[in-house]
């Protein structure tokens, strides 16, 4: 593909915005404070990152819930990405993946408090090219196995997977998620504080 091609959008400005918005109503839905809801537990948001996420979920004791949240996070992602794509083709596609990653990171209905976007970012790239899936969870197990840092193996992959899409011949997928890697990257400032520090908690570590 010709670099020059990389740089046309050929989506209208109201589809744009119609794929925008359809992106972030679906990555806005807050899977982890939802299901946690239903189960009767207690709120995520007061126990410890009060992170929205699956790892916090996690701190409630209830595997079960974290994967449900996981998945669902995961599929918001996914779905947006081809339903948007389905309605209004491929640039579409695009802007709803980005518009699902901002409505996970910054949903309007917790005052723009959100995750930080590891399952939905796995789950754009799934919906958009799923090779640099692939790549992603060979990232990640191959980086928290060897490192036992679940934030370590994800700001990894999330620099591994759109390098996998550009080599492999998607490089506006590419260019998207390493603007939404980014995005992920800035989510996980703590994180990469603690990593440099070395008081990130590891894998299977209590507390």
């Amino acid at each position: 593909m010709p670099a020059s091609s990389v740089l046309v959008w050929q989506l209208p400005l109201g589809l744009t915005l119609a794929a925008l918005a359809l992106g972030y109503l679906a990555g806005s839905i807050p899977f982890g404070i939802l299901i946690t809801r239903l189960a009767g537990t207690t709120d995520i948001r007061t126990i410890g990152s009060g992170n929205i996420g699956a790892t916090n979920v996690l701190r409630t004791g209830r595997k079960d819930l974290a994967a449900a949240t996981l998945l669902g996070d995961a599929l918001k992602g996914t779905v947006a990405v081809l339903l948007a794509g389905w309605l209004w083709g491929p640039d579409a596609a695009l802007a709803a993946g980005l518009g699902a990653f901002l409505g996970h990171l910054l949903p309007v209905w917790l005052k723009f408090n959100g995750g930080k976007g590891v399952a939905t970012f796995l789950g754009i790239s799934l919906g958009l090219f799923w090779p640099s899936t692939l790549v992603f969870a060979v990232t990640w197990l191959g980086m928290a196995y060897l490192f036992r840092y679940s934030s370590l193996a994800a700001l990894t992959a999330a620099v591994t997977t759109p390098l996998a899409a550009a080599l492999l011949g998607q490089p506006r997928v590419g260019v998207l998620m390493a603007l939404l890697a980014l995005l992920l990257w800035a989510k996980h400032h703590a994180n990469i504080a603690r990593l440099v520090s070395g008081t990130e908690t590891k894998i299977g570590a209590k507390g």
